[in-house]
């Protein structure tokens, strides 16, 4: 009897000592609706482009000066870019009290007052430190054809060591951005 106890100990230790980690998946956070007005600035907010390295469902955290970890276990739930793109306009629409911002390419309407496009350079993530996240930007209003610029460079600390962490510092780094961004909408 004692002989089977010793061997369903050793063969559940086994088991256990294979069984995978459970993957985590991670959407950056906007801000809740505020219900804006219907006559605000119509804004379409994309294309928005990443670097290679961060493009990808994995979390990338950077481990060195020169050296990355793609984590296979922490994953964006979906694709970056438009993760990215969905908060920068949830953002925009509370920055500019209207509902009438979307992501570009998602939306029924043919006219925009304004078009952002994003160009992010940096999307840097060091767990139990900080986000690091400098985008290029340009507004563009429709009507005329005129364009402004922009370059945002944002650090910001983790509350935290855990991805949890990382990503609500990232959404925080995005909301800066978004009214970078908003600040040039609203220039006359």
């Amino acid at each position: 009897m004692r002989y089977l106890a010793v061997i369903a100990f050793l063969l559940l230790a086994i088991a256990s000592g294979c069984a995978s980690p459970t993957s985590r998946f991670y959407t950056l956070s906007a801000p809740s609706p505020t219900g804006g007005k219907a006559s605000g600035p119509s804004v379409a907010v994309g294309p928005v482009a990443l670097p290679t390295v961060v493009d990808r469902p994995q979390i990338v955290v950077q481990t060195g000066a020169n050296e990355v970890r793609l984590d296979e276990f922490n994953r964006w739930a979906s694709p970056l870019p438009e993760d990215i793109t969905r908060v920068i306009a949830a953002n925009l629409a509370q920055e500019l009290a209207t509902e009438r911002v979307w992501p570009y390419g998602q939306s029924t309407q043919t006219a925009t007052d304004y078009q952002v496009r994003i160009d992010i350079q940096k999307f840097e993530s060091t767990l139990g430190n900080g986000v690091v996240i400098e985008a290029l930007w340009t507004v563009r209003r429709v009507a005329d054809d005129t364009s402004r610029s922009g370059r945002s460079l944002v650090r910001e600390a983790t509350v935290g060591g855990d991805f949890d962490a990382l990503v609500a510092a990232h959404s925080r780094a995005l909301a800066r951005v978004s009214g970078e961004i908003a600040v040039a909408i609203r220039a006359p």
